[in-house]
């Protein structure tokens, strides 16, 4: 693989990312599940080292779980492999898989109509756009799940995605009375669904991750729908409309950064003296400057602001999740209390690297080096890819984390030899 063009200080990360994508679609070392919103991450670079055949299997996949109204599951994984006590359900068309939702999130159907634009766009696959399953094509698949989102998930009065109250992009949400072990498993498994499916403690709420990646996912449906032949106008007017919701209720102009949380009828899950608007969330703004949501010059300040952010933190990289952190005791809820645990403030270069990725798109090299070149030491120092890290550099998670390795690349290649 020629890396000539690929700056000097990125490259050996850069070779390392495709011996990783090569490895599996699986999420990392610790993840025998498929994940879709990781998929989407890394499906595009992985193309290169993994025979399409494979990927396309692993997207018929997500179909083949789709349920009857439309929703798509998180991840599917081989009877008897995992580690997690999920509500796990299956399918007449996989009697060998197992499949779950963590339905505190939306983001799903979104990374799933990201996922097959990038495959597609790789591969040239167009064909499969029309394959079936179960009597149903491909495309109008894609499109039931997006009515699923505007049906199932929708604020009609903000035009807006809403999701259970979680810490930015995360998979838990804000409830009390659920704690974690030293290792960081819960106390009792099975009360793992509590943290990560709705239920009576659910605080419904809008933010930026949710709708920024709903947004990508209607740019590219749009762009699938044009492959086939189908008029895109109609997806691209809901889009702008989208954009322009989430610049009218989501963002803070005043403080150049996007509001934590809108709340629904239920309100906010935290104390009345907690203030949650204080929070950056660093991985939605990420997703907003690769939705285009800010101008190039809002992205130039917005970067300022999170490396200011990493620097009060005392952390590596813009990977930083959040800052400030979430400290949050009455929930007697481990995300919402230990400082700098997984989404409360660790390093994730996943995130981080969609930073760069944006800045280098709009000509912004010398904010993306600044931003890329510190995530490349720190995977390097730690000896490859993980899933997250301590301020200090410290791995945490699983290893082999292909999410990382995909964004990472990209990054990479986008940012070129330019500084």
């Amino acid at each position: 693989m020629n890396t000539d063009s690929i700056h000097p200080a990125l490259r050996q990360m850069y070779l390392h990312s495709f011996e990783v994508l090569a490895q599996g679609l699986n999420a990392g070392d610790r993840y025998p599940e498929v994940w879709i919103r990781d998929l989407a991450t890394f499906i595009e670079i992985q193309a290169r080292v993994v025979e399409p055949s494979v990927l396309r299997e692993a997207l018929l996949r997500f179909f083949a779980f789709q349920q009857p109204d439309g929703s798509i599951l998180d991840g599917f994984t081989p009877k008897g492999s995992s580690r997690d006590a999920y509500n796990f359900y299956t399918s007449d068309l996989l009697p060998d898989w197992l499949g779950h939702k963590n339905s505190v999130e939306t983001d799903q159907e979104s990374s799933l109509v990201i996922a097959l634009k990038h495959y597609v766009h790789a591969t040239g696959d167009v064909d499969f756009l029309h394959e079936t399953v179960d009597g149903m094509t491909v495309m109008d698949r894609l499109e039931r799940a997006l009515n699923w989102m505007r049906t199932r998930r929708w604020s009609e009065p903000h035009g807006l995605v809403w999701n259970a109250t979680t810490i930015d992009w995360g998979d838990g949400q804000a409830i009390r009375n659920w704690e974690e072990d030293a290792q960081g498993h819960p106390l009792t498994p099975e009360r793992l669904p509590e943290l990560t499916e709705l239920n009576e403690q659910s605080h419904p709420a809008l933010c930026i991750y949710t709708n920024a990646l709903f947004s990508l996912a209607l740019t590219d449906f749009a762009w699938l729908s044009e492959q086939i032949g189908r008029d895109p106008t109609a997806i691209q007017r809901e889009n702008d409309a989208l954009r322009q919701s989430i610049r009218d209720v989501l963002w803070d102009a005043e403080h150049l950064k996007f509001r934590p949380h809108v709340y629904l009828e239920k309100g906010s899950p935290f104390p009345a003296d907690f203030d949650e608007n204080a929070i950056h969330y660093h991985g939605g703004t990420a997703v907003a400057m690769q939705a285009g949501i800010l101008s190039v010059e809002e992205m130039r300040q917005v970067f300022a602001i999170l490396q200011a952010n990493v620097a009060a933190a005392g952390a590596r990289s813009v990977g930083l999740t959040i800052w400030p952190l979430y400290n949050v005791p009455s929930l007697n809820n481990s995300l919402f209390i230990k400082p700098f645990n997984y989404q409360n403030g660790g390093d994730w270069p996943w995130w981080g690297a969609r930073v760069p990725q944006s800045l280098a798109q709009h000509g912004l090299y010398a904010e993306a080096a600044e931003a890329l070149l510190p995530i490349a030491r720190m995977m390097e120092e730690a000896g490859g890819f993980h899933e997250w890290y301590l301020p200090d550099g410290t791995p945490r998670g699983a290893a082999g984390f292909r999410g990382a390795a995909g964004v990472f690349a990209k990054a990479a290649e986008l940012l070129g030899r330019n500084a």
